[in-house]
């Protein structure tokens, strides 16, 4: 092979490209992983994941000035001042929107593997069999039967801890030891138990080594001590992460070629072979362009990324993007609405507080349209809770009196309790990215137009959370309940989804059961933008899932070649 010529070309080295790489080298094909930005290395690369809080300029506050230069990136809950180097600023890849849209990008090597939040729960057939069942978009090509031993290959790997809730609506998994509920946590378990048939509480499973097992110890990686600086970087590799995980795996193998800095323009179409033939780049420090060739290519440069790279894809073959013959390519983008909020007060357990802390907090699967239609809007949503109890220490006092404050015996406020609906949007043809007809980023390429709104189901399923949570609190003794929508636009979720959806139509859809291209079978996609319905869990692990499920097809392909 040539230096250029690779088996395989993974685009995006984040949470789904890392496992593309790792089944790919494991199979034993040289395999090229591109990533647009800068590279990160496990450890070496995590400048402030060490930091006390008095070493941090602002004490890990944005300064007014990052703040103001990046009103976008600014409003996500992981960009402070220990990470801000981890995040796209708002300057520098810039977009349309067409609707308010607020983009949340982290271009390195491992993506927003990074600074995700870990939480990772599996799909239920019932989540596979949504669009079906109520008629609105296509139907999935896939079971979760089909993504079962999957999910479970992934979870050994990674490493989630969670427990065996035995529920149909959320699928027990490969799971390390959870983390236990507080009391008043598991007050509200139990009073959902004895008010609820069709809710369950439940401790939210996330991907941290709370007790390591052989393969994560063959990966580097330890214990999770709870330090809740994850954003930063764990050098302890204790949540998983691209950089600390499957990265380092792949590289293990020699088969493993990484190119960062690399920006992909589009992939070469050969109408001879009637397959890619490899994929165009351009330096993102020098602007000299190269191009690579391999047999397969995997696409997981990020939802919306992924769809401009095949829409700017174009050929005598195919004049609307790469595999468009469907027409919905960029269509039918769909994500989660975090809007609706509510919080509470506790009047009890006055001799218990917390101590210490832990990644994850008390989780409740979706209950509302799960086997049949029964509301009032389309599909349903999952409740992510947490609760404590604060410490009240005053900081007013300067010097001495100040530090006398500090170690005078803690004084705790009142329990209290917060909840967020994680709900599932509809994927629509009027939620979509198309590439701007004049406006280009400074490598040439086409920004990206964005068109992507709430409507009235996700409005309907708003009130319906706010109806819900204060029955719910009310049952469990709850006081000063108040309920609130943050009418943050989409995007801020991070969870967009869609537009290069999976599909058994080629007619409707742009990949099939193996997430390959309808009309262009040696180029997969799988991460969020094969995704055909968004249901209402943490998508992270549904695509590492359907990645390896991928790759292992497309490997035994090369086999055969």
């Amino acid at each position: 092979m040539s230096h250029n010529t690779f088996d395989a070309i993974v685009i995006g080295a984040g949470m789904s490209g890392g496992w593309a790489a790792k089944e790919f080298c494991e199979a034993g094909f040289k395999t090229l992983l591109i990533e647009r930005g800068k590279n990160v290395e496990h450890i070496k690369d995590y400048p402030t994941a060490n930091l006390y809080p008095w070493e941090l300029q602002h004490r890990n506050r944005l300064g007014h000035e990052e703040k103001t230069a990046n009103p976008i990136a600014s409003k996500c809950y992981a960009f402070r001042e220990d990470t801000t180097h981890f995040f796209v600023k708002d300057d520098e890849h810039p977009y349309v929107q067409q609707k308010p849209y607020d983009w949340i990008r982290g271009y390195q090597v491992g993506g927003k593997s990074l600074m995700w939040a870990r939480q990772t729960q599996r799909w239920s057939q019932y989540d596979f069999d949504g669009p079906a069942r109520d008629q609105f978009a296509v139907p999935w090509p896939i079971s979760y039967n089909d993504l079962a031993p999957y999910y479970a290959h992934v979870e050994k790997f990674v490493g989630i801890s969670g427990n065996k809730d035995g529920l149909d609506v959320l699928p027990d998994g490969e799971f390390l030891p959870s983390f236990d509920l507080n009391c008043l946590e598991d007050h509200f378990r139990v009073s959902i138990q004895q008010h609820y048939s069709d809710r369950h509480v439940i401790r939210a499973r996330c991907a941290h080594l709370t007790q390591p097992q052989p393969i994560h110890l063959q990966q580097g990686r330890g214990q999770c001590l709870t330090r809740l600086q994850c954003e930063r970087g764990c050098p302890f590799g204790g949540y998983f992460s691209a950089n600390s995980s499957t990265i380092p795996w792949a590289q293990k193998t020699g088969n493993l070629t990484l190119k960062s800095n690399k920006v992909v323009i589009s992939i070469a179409y050969d109408e001879a072979q009637k397959k890619a033939s490899g994929v165009y780049v351009i330096d993102a420090i020098s602007g000299e362009k190269e191009f690579y060739q391999a047999k397969v290519i995997f696409v997981n440069a990020g939802t919306l990324n992924t769809n401009l790279i095949l829409l700017n894809s174009t050929s005598n073959r195919f004049h609307n993007g790469l595999g468009n013959d469907s027409g919905t390519l960029g269509k039918y983008v769909a994500f989660h609405n975090y809007r609706a909020r509510a919080s509470a007060v506790f009047p009890g357990f006055e001799k218990m507080a917390t101590e210490g802390r832990k990644p994850s907090g008390i989780y409740m699967p979706r209950f509302k349209n799960v086997t049949h239609a029964s509301e009032n809007f389309k599909r349903g949503y999952a409740i992510d809770f947490y609760m404590y109890r604060p410490l009240i220490t005053d900081t007013t006092p300067m010097g001495d009196a100040l530090v006398r404050s500090l170690l005078k015996e803690k004084n705790y406020g009142p329990w209290m309790a917060g909840a967020q609906m994680m709900g599932e949007t509809l994927p629509k043809a009027s939620n979509f990215v198309s590439l701007h007809p004049q406006l280009k980023d400074k490598w040439g390429v086409p920004q990206l137009n964005i068109n992507i709104d709430y409507d009235d189901n996700d409005e309907a399923m708003i009130q319906d959370f706010f109806t819900e949570i204060k029955s719910m609190f009310i049952k469990a003794g709850f006081q000063n309940i108040e309920t609130s929508d943050s009418h943050q636009n989409p995007g801020l979720d991070i969870h967009e989804m869609g537009g290069a959806r999976m599909g058994k139509d080629p007619k409707t859809s742009v990949t099939n059961q193996w997430n390959q291209l309808h009309d262009c079978p040696n180029v997969y996609v799988t991460d969020g933008a094969c995704m055909t319905s968004t249901s209402t869990q943490n998508p992270s692990l549904t695509y590492m899932a359907i990645t390896a499920r991928a790759a292992q097809h497309a490997a035994a392909v090369l086999k055969e070649e």
